[in-house]
């Protein structure tokens, strides 16, 4: 099964408004502001890198990259590190 540029693109979308949403709601000299930042800087590297696979017709590392992407988003926002507004539609929640 060959992967389709426009599922890529899909989730791509998808985790652009992911990122555009979250806020870190940890204070800024609290442990948990570190750990949301660091959380934060992966999810953006990994999106970073899935763009730019993506531009480059590399499908495979692109949906792999978004997926790493989404998972660190995901992770921060079941932690309760982001502030994602109990958006259970871009966001995996605990409850």
């Amino acid at each position: 099964m060959e992967l389709e540029s426009s599922k890529v693109e899909k989730y791509l979308e998808i985790t652009e408004r992911a990122l555009a949403k979250l806020r870190i709601m940890a204070p800024e000299r609290s442990h948990s502001n570190k750990i949301a930042k660091d959380f934060l800087n992966m999810a953006e590297s990994y999106y970073n890198d899935a763009t730019h696979f993506f531009k480059e017709g590399n499908l495979v590392n692109a949906f792999a990259c978004v997926n790493y992407a989404h998972g660190w988003l995901d992770a921060g926002a079941r932690l309760g590190v982001f502030e994602v507004g109990e958006d259970d539609q871009l966001f995996t929640l605990m409850e």
